[in-house]
């Protein structure tokens, strides 16, 4: 609340969310300095106050250094911390949201720096996982292996090129074909271009583009083969996304990646009513990718 003290929102096993201040954090010989600064894991001692708790020692546990060295791994971070502070609750214990945000962070923070489009590739893929096991946790995560109105198994031809599958945040996940109106059906596949290229802040053209229904908060995704099946890949364990970096080129792992992404962030926007802010670092993070 001084000029050096810093204000920090703590998620913690025991007690959910804490507001508390830390004094004396922005000196330049503070201990506390390195400590209190974001995605570090402490021991805190902390004395309760009227309205704010005060930290007055830390011990560090866990720290992800590497975060802060790629704009990617930080915005990512960021992104999945957001989601987190939607669902996370004040004086209740929150150990399954720590465990799955330190998890998540620490498979960001071990990968490597490869070729340019699989390492944001990559990345966007630890990002989905990370969004639908948030979601998951928060008991309003999509169903992306069964039809939402037919209970019909999805099962993505990859070798059909004009295979398509509906994605309805309101209905809660895909939807096939044969069970929308017939005046709600996919438009042909969009003409293949050299280097692909996405247009900001206007929603990506093609599959990815919603069709309006008769309310405005009604609007269906189309998703292709490939799409679908990277959707329903996010429900394997980490180990088996190996199949995944394997069977995509680079930049198909990024560009769909990034429409599952967008996919994913529309579910959130409906389901729990947040706008995610960092989704706008992320889009001039990586769209600047898929420009190169």
């Amino acid at each position: 609340m001084g000029d050096y003290d810093r204000l920090l929102t703590i998620l913690t096993r025991e007690e959910g969310l804490v507001r508390a201040i830390v004094p004396g954090a922005r000196k330049h010989k503070s201990s506390l300095g390195g400590r209190s600064s974001l995605f570090v894991v402490n021991h805190l001692l902390m004395v309760r106050g009227r309205n704010l708790d005060k930290v007055i020692q830390a011990e560090t546990i866990e720290s992800y250094p590497r975060l802060s060295q790629h704009l990617s791994k930080l915005t990512i971070s960021q992104y999945l911390a957001e989601l987190v502070l939607t669902q996370a609750l004040s004086e209740q214990p929150q150990e399954q949201l720590f465990t799955s945000l330190t998890t998540h962070l620490n498979r960001l923070e071990q990968l490597e720096h490869e070729p340019f489009n699989y390492f944001q590739g990559k990345a966007l893929i630890y990002l989905n996982q990370g969004i639908y096991d948030l979601l998951t946790l928060a008991g309003v995560s999509p169903r992306i292996h069964r039809c939402c109105l037919t209970q019909v198994t999805i099962i993505p031809e990859l070798n059909n090129c004009d295979w398509r599958v509906g994605f309805s945040p309101e209905m809660g996940g895909m939807v096939c074909l044969a069970a929308l109106p017939s005046t709600i059906q996919p438009s042909p596949t969009p003409p293949a271009v050299e280097k692909p290229t996405l247009s900001f802040p206007n929603p990506p053209k093609g599959c990815l583009e919603p069709v309006k229904w008769e309310k405005p908060s009604q609007c269906i995704f189309w998703l292709t083969a490939q799409e679908a099946w990277l959707l329903q890949q996010l429900t394997q364990p980490e180990e088996n996304l190996n199949l995944v970096f394997s069977h995509l080129q680079p930049i198909d792992l990024l560009t769909t990646s990034l429409k599952v992404e967008r996919i994913l962030r529309h579910y959130v926007h409906y389901h729990l009513e947040r706008v995610i802010r960092s989704a706008s670092l992320l889009e001039a993070c990586f769209s600047g990718s898929l420009s190169e």
